[in-house]
């Protein structure tokens, strides 16, 4: 079986090989799985595990979900858009959802980051200050 370091090593390379300049390529990596799960090498399924992590997250850095009490209308949609895409590039894709339970403001998820706009999150906050 190969070391862990190695396993990460291989799944690296592989994932560089799947990218282009818009992102991911689907059918590369579709391609690589494939081969992979048809030879069957050694160790395979750590690598495919290792490999399919790194999709993910690339995945996920490039997905803004943008949460808000009500739904948005376009202009501002259109304008939220453009500062997500001067902020993180062309290839983020936000998805708008509404979630009542924000009471009201708007939350975004990009991957790890969050930003939290909402009156939920400011009544929390100041719970927890005079708690």
């Amino acid at each position: 079986m190969k070391s862990r370091k190695e396993v990460q090593r291989i799944a690296k390379k592989l994932f560089v090989a799947t990218m282009t300049d818009r992102g991911v390529d689907v059918g590369v990596a579709k391609q690589i799985i494939a081969k992979f799960s048809q030879l069957k090498p050694r160790g395979y399924q750590a690598l495919l595990d290792a490999y399919m992590r790194l999709i993910r997250l690339e995945v996920q850095e490039n997905r803004a979900i943008v949460e808000s009490f009500a739904s948005l209308d376009e202009p501002v949609k259109s304008q939220i858009t453009a500062d997500l895409r001067k902020k993180y590039g062309a290839q983020i894709s936000p998805e708008f959802t509404t979630n009542q339970a924000l009471l009201g403001g708007m939350k975004v998820r990009i991957g790890s980051d969050v930003w939290d706009g909402s009156i939920k999150n400011r009544l929390e906050r100041l719970s927890e200050k005079f708690s």
